[in-house]
């Protein structure tokens, strides 16, 4: 069975990878833009990213490596480089859409003043100047560098354990469940060290006067509520994070293996890592789409609970009513989460070829004769 159908899913023993590794080597015609990277081990604080990820340049061929050679899949080595892939496409995407964040957030929670997406932003600047479209860029880029951590680090942990849990045939035969599993258990981490950055987040954007940022609005949450005040969302936040991380992961796996067999007219083994990264792209933003969609409702009732002290989840869903739970603040989301995902998948995946790591997901198993 090859390592990377279906992608990379279930990893063979070292044996039959170091087999693999020297029948590749013989196949001139499956080749790479990018090779295998060496991993240095060395103080994180030594020498630049690059010297603790070098990557071999060149054409050469794309075979598994071991530890002496690189990085070897499903290593701590592995793991490690998927949650900086992590943190750089989450934080950074987060951060950058800060200002799309902010008018969304006070139109779920205020929409009789702000309306519709122009006059949100009209309103916003009047009121707050041009700063007021950041504010909340610092909790917005910890909180998400921390959940991109632990959502991309821990989503290739739980696929492989799963899917090791499954067996071989298994893996591929319930290869959705195990995307949707590995998911679901990652964003169910992830969570927990989001949480108390979207609470601050959101009173720091929809409470006018609350507070400036991180440092003064983390220590007024706690005076008036706690910690449990930081993690009164928590429950809603699954809500809206888990079905939204399921449909991000599970849907992106699918639309680059259908990318692959359809649309790109060559296999994913001889396009360029510039086509594969396209690839991730595309997949990403139509994941996202349907990301939005699905956690839209949780996503409203979240911006509700942390804009107000006082608010519960019957008294949101009695007050919005069902159709504007669903709907209200959606064209923007889906403008924002579909950019957010296909941005974030572009970058988690760009910083895999950076480190010789092969792009997530791949061409579908070829039909059985």
């Amino acid at each position: 069975m090859s390592p990377f159908l279906p992608s990379s899913l279930y990893t063979p023993s070292r044996s039959t990878m170091d087999s693999i590794s020297n029948n590749f080597s013989g196949l001139p015609t499956i080749r790479s833009a990018y090779s295998v990277c060496d991993f240095k081990a060395n103080s994180a604080f030594d020498g630049s990213l690059k010297d603790k990820f070098l990557v071999a340049s060149g054409n050469s061929s794309f075979a598994a490596c071991s530890p002496s050679e690189g990085i070897a899949m499903y290593s701590k080595e592995f793991y490690a480089a998927c949650t900086m892939g992590g943190i750089l496409s989450c934080g950074l995407t987060h951060m950058l859409v800060t200002p799309l964040d902010v008018v969304k957030c006070n139109m779920q929670t205020n929409p009789q003043k702000y309306k519709s997406i122009a006059s949100g932003f009209s309103m916003v600047v009047a009121e707050a100047g041009v700063a007021g479209l950041f504010k909340g860029w610092v909790p917005t880029l910890l909180g998400y560098s921390a959940q991109g951590a632990c959502k991309f680090g821990f989503y290739e942990f739980f696929k492989k354990y799963y899917a090791d849990l499954a067996g071989p045939e298994n893996a591929i035969k319930y290869k959705d469940l195990i995307f949707l599993s590995g998911s679901a258990s990652a964003e169910f981490i992830a969570d927990v060290f989001l949480c108390p950055f979207e609470a601050v987040k959101v009173r720091v954007q929809t409470v006018p006067g609350f507070a400036n940022g991180l440092s003064d609005g983390m220590p007024k949450i706690l005076a008036a509520g706690g910690v449990a005040e930081l993690f009164k969302g928590l429950r809603p936040l699954w809500g809206r994070q888990i079905p939204y991380t399921m449909m991000k992961f599970g849907c992106f796996e699918r639309t680059v293996e259908a990318l692959y067999a359809n649309v790109v007219p060559k296999p994913k083994s001889e396009c360029s890592k510039q086509e594969q990264l396209g690839v991730s792209f595309a997949a990403g933003y139509i994941a996202g789409v349907f990301c939005a969609i699905v956690s839209h409702p949780a996503d409203n009732i979240v911006s509700k609970l942390n804009a107000s002290k006082d608010a519960t989840i019957g008294g949101i869903v009695n007050e919005m009513g069902v159709s504007a739970l669903f709907t209200r603040g959606l064209p923007l989301r889906i403008v924002m989460i579909g950019t957010l995902t296909g941005l974030q998948w572009g970058i988690y995946d760009a910083f895999k070829v950076f480190v010789g790591l092969p792009t997530t997901g791949g061409a579908p198993p070829p039909t059985p004769k």
